[in-house]
């Protein structure tokens, strides 16, 4: 299997949802957390560094095609979604990667 991700992360009160894709989880886990407050990007701007949902996909296209599926779903239709695996949501970060993210590469 590939390592192309689609993921839902969300903020700490968990009030916004942010869907992206990546190829590395880790890496835009810290950037997300790195732009957290900037206001020129959706996940700065609301905080959306907390990882919710993830979904590993073979290849870029199936991931891309992916994305827009969870995009064009309705918020009730994403948490539904979320909830089938992480019925709590569960901040999953920790599960995946040290975190928080090391103070060396988070006081740029």
């Amino acid at each position: 299997m590939g390592n192309f991700f689609v993921y839902i992360t969300t903020n700490p009160r968990k009030s916004v949802l942010y869907t992206g894709m990546t190829n590395s989880l880790e890496q835009r886990l810290v950037e997300h957390f790195l732009n957290r407050g900037n206001q020129k990007t959706f996940a700065g701007k609301y905080y959306c560094y907390f990882l919710i949902h993830y979904e590993r996909l073979p290849t870029p296209s199936k991931a891309i095609e992916r994305e827009k599926e969870i995009k064009a779903m309705s918020r009730a239709q994403k948490i539904k979604l979320i909830e089938t695996e992480n019925p709590k949501w569960h901040f999953l970060n920790k599960s995946i990667m040290d975190w928080p993210p090391d103070p060396e590469i988070t006081s740029r």
